[in-house]
C-alpha cells in the first residue's frame, strides 16, 4: 500500500509526466521507466509529426538542461533572433474596407462558427444581380421553399400559395398548420423589406 502511495505522489509531483511507465528510459543503460516525452531525432515537418523518445525524470532533466535553441544557426541568424524587435519591421497587410457587405450579424447566431460559416456561404449563395443575401434572407427563402435567385414576383406567388395551403379557413377550421402559417407570413414580411429584393 505504501508503494502505491509513493508512486501516486511521484505522479502528482511533476508536471509533464505522460507515460505510464511501461516503456524503458531511452538513455543507454538506464532501467528506469520512461515517463517523460522528448523530441526524437526526426523533427516534426512536412513528412509527419516526427518521433518521440521516452525518458526518466533524471534524464529528461539532463536533456532539458542541454537543449540549445540556437543549435545549428549561424552567428547572423542568432543575432537576428535575439534582437528585441525581431519581426516587427515587416509590414502587415491592411484589412480591406471594400469587402462585399458587412457580413452576417453575430446576434443572429448561437454558435460563432455558424456566423463565420455564413460569411463564406454568402459568397456561394450570391444572387445573379450581385446583391448580397443575409442569413435572415436565406432562412426566409428556405421557409418559402425558394432559391437565392428568386425575385419579388416569385416570392409573392409562393407566399399566396402557402397561405392558401395553411390558412384555417381553407382547411375547414383546422388549426394544426397555424405555426407553419406564422412562419410563412414572417418570412414574407422579412423578404418584402430586405434590401436584396428592393
Amino acid at each position: 500500500m505504501a508503494d502505491g502511495g509513493e508512486q501516486r505522489r511521484r505522479q502528482d509531483r511533476f508536471h509533464g509526466r505522460i507515460g505510464t511507465g511501461d516503456r524503458p528510459c531511452a538513455h543507454p543503460g538506464c532501467m528506469e521507466p520512461g515517463e517523460f516525452r522528448v523530441p526524437g531525432i526526426t523533427r516534426p515537418g512536412f513528412d509527419g509529426p516526427g518521433e518521440w523518445r521516452w525518458m526518466c525524470l533524471d534524464h529528461v532533466r539532463a536533456f532539458n538542461a542541454g537543449y540549445n535553441f540556437f543549435d545549428g544557426m549561424t552567428a547572423d541568424e542568432i543575432e537576428n533572433a535575439q534582437r528585441p524587435f525581431a519581426g516587427w519591421e515587416r509590414e502587415t497587410r491592411a484589412f480591406s474596407t471594400s469587402a462585399a457587405g458587412a457580413g452576417p450579424r453575430w446576434a443572429d447566431f448561437v454558435d460563432p462558427l455558424d456566423a463565420i460559416g455564413a460569411r463564406y456561404a454568402e459568397a456561394r449563395a450570391a444572387r445573379p444581380d450581385g446583391r448580397p443575401l443575409g442569413e435572415g434572407d436565406r432562412r426566409a427563402l428556405q421557409v418559402l421553399g425558394l432559391k437565392a435567385d428568386a425575385d419579388l414576383k416569385a416570392i409573392r406567388k409562393r407566399y399566396t400559395e402557402l397561405v392558401r395551403r395553411y390558412h384555417p379557413d381553407r382547411n375547414g377550421g383546422d388549426r394544426r398548420h397555424e405555426k407553419a402559417l406564422q412562419d410563412v407570413i414572417s418570412a414574407y414580411t422579412h423578404l418584402k423589406a430586405a434590401p436584396a429584393f428592393a
